[in-house]
């Protein structure tokens, strides 16, 4: 657990979590499967602040990329899915090239 993050603060509303509940550390990075983030930023996040909670997000699209390179999907092959809060990943709709593949671990250690 612990990779939920919700309510409000103050006038605005709170950094959202990425996590879509696809929770499995890789060991080769050390990045969660799901949200790319490290253990620490999952551990973390539910008592950082706003701005730190942006700093880490901001570091998940070069984590996303070294993904996409490392699977040999060139970065404008794949659809960006946007999951809302709550929103089972199955039901994300498929971007404009068709339905995303899901994610596995094809042989990768």
């Amino acid at each position: 657990g612990g990779c939920k993050a919700g309510g409000m603060t103050g006038a605005q509303p709170a950094v959202a979590s990425p996590c879509i509940s696809v929770c499995r550390m890789q060991e080769a990075t050390g990045w969660c499967e799901g949200c790319l983030r490290t253990l620490d930023e999952i551990a973390t996040w539910g008592q950082l602040d706003d701005a730190a909670k942006r700093a880490i997000l901001l570091r998940l699209r070069p984590r996303r990329q070294a993904r996409r390179a490392v699977q040999g999907v060139p970065a404008h092959a794949q659809p960006v899915l946007h999951a809302q809060p709550g929103q089972p990943a199955a039901s994300i709709s498929p971007g404009p090239d068709g339905p995303a593949a899901p994610l596995t671990s094809q042989g990768a250690a």
